[in-house]
């Protein structure tokens, strides 16, 4: 079962997430039939969209992660609640590309490549708040620590991984996100610095057993960590007819006006979860007499 574990350390100059995030990841890659290196990315996404998700407060409140890249698999685009609930997709989920380096890594970086890092959030205001920076590295968790860093002023620590089976399913998937707030010592940050040196990589610790429990009481050790609280997470889609029609009617009379004219039924395919949706010449008919309403 797939979960977020919520902490603080130091008296809350600390504020700290990690998740185990495996069985969401692989629905995911069954969703698209993702490659491998699809997988991974997608899957660090989602793990970082589903913590940061529960850092907002409302119930309606939505975030949003894209990734536009220049490399094959062009980007990804992720949107997770306040209640651990998330879903994403690649604009191409086939990509293949060798591994590189000497550990035989799968090349998030290269099949994403150069690019930009959106992260919008509707909190219910009258305008969302979008901050943008550009990639860093292509491999995500670097990405959202320089996106902390600069669009929201907080030192942050962002780490994920996806580990692959030999057939391409998930073997492992998680991560952390650890925030430093206003007035935390210099001897606290020694010791985190310290701490994460002797992280080698989140996958690394899945792979052994460790829980996310486990993994905030390596990183945190010794600068007196609480558990806040432990919340489910999971690959949740909320398409549905309505909203299919919802979106017919929003291309315009135009549109379906001429959808009606070939005379054929449409197949709607929702990007996050790929559920079709087939909409009768019938139906389109009441949409457009609604659209005139």
């Amino acid at each position: 079962m797939d979960y977020i574990i919520r902490a603080a350390a130091d008296n809350e100059h600390i504020r700290a997430f990690a998740s185990t995030t495996k069985d969401l990841t692989e629905e995911a890659r069954k969703a698209h039939n993702s490659s491998p290196v699809v997988t991974a990315a997608l899957g660090r996404l989602l793990t970082a969209g589903a913590m940061m998700g529960i850092m907002m407060k409302g119930d309606e409140d939505v975030l949003t992660l894209q990734i536009k890249g220049e490399g094959a698999m062009q980007g990804l685009t992720v949107t997770a609640d306040s209640k651990g609930h998330v879903k994403g997709y690649p604009a191409e989920p086939l990509v293949l590309l060798p591994p590189r380096g000497s550990d035989h890594k799968l090349d998030v970086s290269g099949a994403i490549g150069r690019g930009t890092l959106r992260v919008i959030k509707d909190l219910g205001l009258k305008e969302p708040y979008v901050g943008e920076v550009d990639l860093v590295t292509g491999e995500i968790a670097e990405d959202l620590t320089y996106y902390f860093a600069q669009s929201e002023q907080t030192p942050s620590t962002v780490g994920l991984g996806v580990l692959m089976n030999k057939d391409n399913t998930v073997r492992a998937a998680g991560g952390f996100i650890i925030q430093l707030m206003p007035d935390v010592s210099d001897d606290v940050i020694d010791r985190l610095e310290s701490n994460l040196r002797n992280v080698t990589s989140v996958t690394e610790l899945l792979d052994k057993g460790k829980t996310p429990e486990d993994i905030l009481g390596i990183l945190l050790e010794g600068l007196d960590m609480v558990i806040l609280d432990k919340l489910d997470t999971s690959f949740r889609c909320d398409c549905s007819p309505e909203k299919i029609e919802r979106a017919l009617i929003a291309t315009g009379r135009n549109e379906l006006e001429q959808m009606i004219a070939e005379g054929r039924e449409i197949e709607m395919v929702c990007s996050f979860c790929q559920k079709k949706y087939i909409v009768s010449v019938e139906e389109l008919k009441k949409l457009l007499a609604r659209s005139q309403r």
